[in-house]
């Protein structure tokens, strides 16, 4: 369980993230939503060790992780896929993928298999350098390269960003398929619709802050949430 308590964090001068709380319970998908600037991003990167908050806790399990090094927050079961997909460039999808293993707490084959067996066109590619990958094989690879650490908590920022909507389909039937499998995940996503379609629970952040929550049913009907993110 994904535990954030009273997150205060800055973005340069500026104080991004005020007393931001949410929670995650094992094996449950979040999803956070907010318009462009509202925190989600800052709030993610605090979360996963590379931004060091002002304030707060959170908690992974009964773990404090708040000021561990973004490598050790790694290795106690937390994994970042981040906005942009960051693969190595000039590695193939299958040294990423045993890189990433290193990082974390995976490294096995059957961890590379079980990423193969969600991603089949990733095994297809697998001696294929990442930097020639498609924008949707990247972020295929991204989601990669975060299971091989085999995360208690996996953490989403855009993940359908600048996909067609044949790939937005095919990456977030994966993320159907890990929920499925017990996979904890916080999803940050613009797409709302598709978002709150999968998710078990909501958050919605505005200016720094989080100002509405419920279960997706509860979002989708409120009024602000339509005008704002579903219209």
């Amino acid at each position: 369980m994904l535990t954030v308590s009273n997150l205060c964090a800055s973005y340069g001068a500026i104080q991004a993230v005020r007393g931001v709380s949410l929670t995650v319970r094992a094996g449950a998908l979040c999803v956070l939503l907010g318009a462009n600037g509202a925190g989600k991003s800052t709030t993610l990167r605090s979360i996963a060790g590379l931004h060091r908050p002002v304030q707060g806790s959170i908690r992974l399990g009964e773990a404090e992780i708040s000021r561990l090094p973004t490598h050790r927050v790694v290795r106690s079961g937390l994994a970042l896929v981040p906005e942009g997909r960051m693969v190595v460039a000039p590695l193939s999808v299958e040294e990423n993928l045993v890189l990433s293993g290193f990082a974390g707490r995976g490294g096995e084959a059957s961890e590379i298999e079980r990423v193969y067996a969600l991603f089949p066109r990733l095994k297809e590619r697998r001696a294929q350098k990442a930097g020639l990958l498609s924008g949707g094989e990247q972020q295929m690879l991204a989601i990669g390269r975060a299971l091989m650490t085999k995360p208690q908590m996996m953490v989403l920022d855009e993940p359908s960003m600048g996909l067609a909507p044949s790939i937005v389909d095919l990456v977030f039937e994966a993320i159907v398929a890990l929920h499925g499998q017990g996979q904890s995940i916080l999803l940050v996503e613009q797409n709302a619709a598709i978002a709150l379609s999968v998710a078990d629970y909501g958050y919605v952040m505005k200016r720094g802050e989080v100002v509405m929550e419920g279960p997706p049913e509860a979002l989708r009907d409120n009024p602000e949430v339509l005008e704002a993110y579903l219209s």
